[in-house]
């Protein structure tokens, strides 16, 4: 009743995607914490709905790691545009798209596409830690960060008791899709770069994220 209420002068909503896999010493449920998360933050302000983060994506390369379970491409794509469909038959008009996880982007073409099959409905789609503004500040911190690394490492996605490594570890290349290759090379899942930075300086971070979200949300849909 209370989003029925809503859609009668409002017709904006967030889906946020992620997925479950492994992080190092982080929480497998990053992706998906982080997404959901930045959303509500961003979207609370302008009171718009945030719907529960598509906890499932496309990780096929940490198959050898349990606890990462992946979708096929085709199945999370399936996945995403029946959501649009069903919003769309609610009568969301404006629908963006916060994705948590880098595997998850075949899903911006799907997107688009569906979009251009359905003009009356605006969808847009954001991979929050990717932009320009979030990045700017991301290398002016350390040069060095990816997967699993200090880039990941904000206060909601720690487990408790957990001590992280000290020393940094040297970045890799993986540009391997063997799942048990990728296990040995990656070791602890890191990607390489300092397992943390401070507080500080991860807040930053997180404030550039939910301002460009909360942007978009304001004045993205054109």
């Amino acid at each position: 009743m209370q989003v029925e209420d809503y859609l009668r002068r409002d017709d904006r909503i967030v889906l946020p995607t992620g997925s479950t896999e492994q992080h190092a010493y982080l929480s497998l449920g990053t992706d998906n914490i982080l997404a959901e998360r930045i959303a509500l933050e961003a979207a609370e302000p302008l009171g718009i709905p945030v719907l529960p983060a598509v906890p499932y994506g496309i990780t096929p390369r940490f198959a050898a790691y349990p606890g990462s379970p992946s979708l096929r491409v085709e199945t999370f794509l399936t996945v995403v545009t029946d959501l649009l469909d069903s919003l769309s038959g609610q009568s969301f008009r404006r629908i963006l798209i916060v994705n948590g996880h880098g595997g998850n982007t075949p899903a911006r073409s799907a997107a688009a596409e569906w979009g251009a099959r359905h003009t009356d409905v605006r969808v847009r789609y954001h991979d929050w830690w990717d932009s320009a503004r979030v990045m700017e500040i991301v290398r002016a911190i350390d040069a060095e960060g990816s997967h699993a690394s200090w880039m990941e490492n904000f206060p909601w996605t720690r487990l408790p008791e957990v001590k992280l490594p000290e020393e940094r570890k040297p970045e890799i290349q993986v540009s391997v899709h063997d799942p048990a290759e990728l296990r040995r090379i990656a070791g602890d899942g890191s990607f390489g770069g300092p397992y943390a930075h401070s507080d500080e300086d991860m807040l930053r971070v997180w404030q550039a994220g939910v301002e460009e979200v909360r942007g978009l949300l304001e004045s993205g849909w054109e």
